[in-house]
């Protein structure tokens, strides 16, 4: 096999593989061969078929074969011998005018990862900010909980249903005067002002009194999770059945023990850890990003352009969708192309750093167990209704690349923990609010500048803090409600769905590393 480098253009180089006939011609008589024993003619006993024959009838078809795993093993080992490790996978074309019995001539375009120095991390300092549980922010969460438990009485017949009450009622829901799949119900209760149902919806019980009648005018939302229903207008016929008024819960140890608890200084300790975790979660998210600022102010190294482009699109699909849920969806989204050329300045941020904590690990032999990754799997699968499960688990076997993609996270959480082993880190207390405050403020001027946009600040409250637990804990489940017209809680239902052949989308952070990708062929 012959090579030859016909460009280098930074990391994207071109190769041309000439593949002598010989070769390929010695791997289709090796199959003729090979199969010979199993072909079955008329007039030949089993095994005797002549291998001229085997080759007039599957000549095209071995032929065929042969030239592509004499492609396939001449581009692996054409990588290995000029050291390059692809980003991608290579594209690989033949020449025009190929001719069975002639030279193979292969152009290869890759884009190479690049040579990344890993550092010495013996000099690295960093600060571990501490923070205390305030005994206020318990009992303030103890009084969220209390207002989510209300205990509900039934209001005198002439009472009119205001924001905050609860309206109990049937209905049958229309489009186009014809009765709707999943439209009809009855002793649906809803909270006025809940936000649970579609817009209008709600706003047009306020008012109405036990016994009254009403038909409400509606509109699906475009997003919403029923093809046939998405922006269609709709009518509601309803009767309220009865209005039920709050009182208030009085927190005392029968509080706790209607949620399955002891008394209250159980929950009280359950709230105090879980706001611990919290803090423990904000500091490590903290002292992160301060590490990932260091390593991405002393290094400086060409990335694949392929994996900034993945990385641009996936930060961009995440604000545009953010946007269209913004109240001037036109206006967030002029402001977000705005912003585009900041955008990327990110991703190649989020890239680097991804390859430099890829080569960080691999340097310094950090893994993750087969115990782990099962672990992390099952973690994923559970995130999916029953019936879809083995689904994403067959996705996941059959797509190597979307099973890099969910270890990548957990990798490189370990690297980080394997930097703050070797860091001299110092400690000191701080307030949630400040830690909080910090955090927002990023000191990379592309991340401040992406910051600046309602859009992207949405995302950085999100990425401040851990996505908190439920508030409620032990608590038990109430009954499932009947409902009708749920407003769809951002097409939640179309993200558990496993799409074929296609990896989950990714959220855009301005501090994270992208995960470092790499060839199917050599994905592990």
């Amino acid at each position: 096999m012959k090579t030859v480098e016909k460009d280098a253009n930074g990391l994207q180089k071109t190769f041309e593989i000439t593949i002598p006939a010989k070769d390929i011609e010695d791997r289709v008589a090796a199959e003729i061969k090979r199969v010979a024993p199993q072909v079955r003619m008329p007039g030949f006993r089993p095994g005797k078929v002549p291998a001229n024959l085997i080759r007039k009838m599957h000549g095209e078809a071995l032929q065929a074969d042969a030239l592509n795993t004499a492609v396939r093993e001449g581009v692996d080992e054409m990588l290995k011998q000029q050291g390059v490790r692809p980003a991608l996978q290579p594209e690989v074309s033949l020449a025009d005018g190929y001719e069975h019995g002639k030279d193979a001539v292969v152009t290869v375009k890759v884009e190479a990862l690049p040579d990344v120095e890993v550092p010495a991390m013996d000099d690295l300092k960093l600060e571990r900010l501490t923070a205390e549980v305030d005994e206020k922010d318990v009992d303030e969460r103890v009084k969220q909980i209390a207002s989510q438990q209300k205990s509900w009485k039934e209001a005198a017949k002439t009472k009119k249903a205001a924001k905050g009450d609860l309206v109990v009622m049937d209905f049958v829901g229309k489009v186009d005067g014809k009765e709707f799949e999943g439209g009809t119900g009855e002793g649906m209760e809803v909270e006025l002002g809940s936000g649970r149902l579609i817009p209008g919806f709600e706003d047009q019980l306020e008012g109405v009194k036990k016994g009254d009648e009403k038909t409400l005018e509606v509109n699906f939302p475009e997003d919403y999770p029923v093809e046939d229903l998405k922006g269609q207008p709709a009518t509601f016929d309803v009767k309220v059945t009865a209005i039920k008024t709050s009182t208030d819960t009085k927190i005392d140890d029968k509080f706790a023990e209607s949620m399955g608890l002891k008394d209250l200084d159980q929950l009280k300790s359950l709230i105090r850890d879980q706001a611990q975790e919290e803090l423990n979660n904000l500091t490590r998210t903290h002292m992160k990003r301060r590490l990932l600022d260091i390593l991405a102010a002393e290094h400086d190294f060409d990335v694949p352009p392929s994996m900034v482009d993945a990385e641009y699109q996936n930060i961009m699909n995440q604000l545009r969708h953010e946007a269209s849920h913004e109240d001037d969806s036109e206006k967030a989204l002029k402001e977000i192309e705005a912003d585009a050329d900041d955008y990327k300045r990110i991703a190649e941020r989020r890239v680097r750093l991804g390859l430099l904590l890829s080569e960080i690990g691999q340097a310094n032999n950090v893994q993750i167990s087969e115990q782990e990754m099962n672990r992390l799997i099952a973690q994923a699968a559970q995130q999916y209704p029953p019936e879809q499960q083995q689904q994403f688990l067959t996705y996941l076997k059959e797509n190597p690349m979307a099973a890099a993609q969910l270890r990548a996270p957990l990798y490189e959480d370990k690297v980080v923990d394997f930097l703050f082993d070797k860091a001299k880190v110092t400690e000191r207390k701080a307030t949630r609010e400040e830690i909080e405050e910090d955090l927002e403020r990023e000191d990379s001027v592309e991340a401040e500048k992406a910051k600046a946009k309602k859009p992207a600040k949405k995302k950085a409250a999100a990425k401040k803090a851990p996505a908190k637990k439920s508030d409620k804990p032990a608590a038990k489940k109430a009954p499932a409600k009947k409902t009708a017209a749920k407003k769809p809680a951002a097409k939640k239902t179309a993200e558990k769905k496993p799409a074929a052949k296609k990896a989950p989308a990714k959220k855009a952070a301005a501090n994270k590393p992208a995960a470092k990708k790499k060839a199917p062929a050599k994905a592990k």
